[in-house]
């Protein structure tokens, strides 16, 4: 990476230039509706340009998708600090609903997935490992996890309209009893 006197790392900066470009689009055009023409237009620059500093739009709409997360998986570890149990695991479930439901790429991310066009996500084991982390699950209970990820999904589908009757129903069903 190159460092210029004048502007810092450019290519640092170019890549963050192309992704905030895209991540508008994104929220504007979903993700079916992203289009590299667009971006083009928007960053001002030729694909290859775009292609030498992120990749194709496969690669975008990825990291994209991956920026915005680890904005909201960062609001979940810092709400769940100190806690443990059965109230971690309610408080993780309850920031990450929040925090997806209020952000604009969550918003086309669940749009997406009712459209069918997420699909990999389900099969994919990123989800139930930040479930795990985040909730503070044991590593080797993986149907645990993978159930917190498939309520979080239920509830961003059907969500219940007072927030405290929702974390009533996480807090009573969600947690397993002794």
């Amino acid at each position: 990476m190159r460092d210029d006197w004048l502007v810092g790392d450019r290519r640092a900066e170019a890549a963050e230039r192309i992704y905030s470009a895209a991540t508008d689009l994104i929220v504007r055009d979903g993700l079916d509706g992203f289009d590299m023409a667009a971006l083009q237009a928007a960053v001002h620059c030729s694909r290859a340009t775009i292609y030498r500093h992120v990749g194709g739009k496969a690669q975008i709409r990825e990291a994209v998708l991956l920026r915005q997360a680890e904005r909201i998986i960062a609001t979940v570890r810092s709400a769940v600090v100190g806690l443990s149990g059965a109230e971690r695991t309610v408080t993780a479930v309850v920031v990450a609903l929040e925090r997806i439901r209020a952000d604009p790429i969550g918003q086309t991310l669940l749009s997406a997935m009712r459209k069918g066009e997420l699909t990999w996500i389900g099969r994919s084991a990123v989800p139930p490992a930040l479930a795990a982390e985040l909730t503070g699950i044991d590593d080797d209970d993986p149907q645990a996890a993978q159930w917190i990820v498939r309520v979080v999904l239920a509830l961003l589908f059907w969500p219940v309209e007072d927030p405290a009757a929702e974390r009533e129903m996480l807090q009573r069903f969600l947690i397993q009893r002794p």
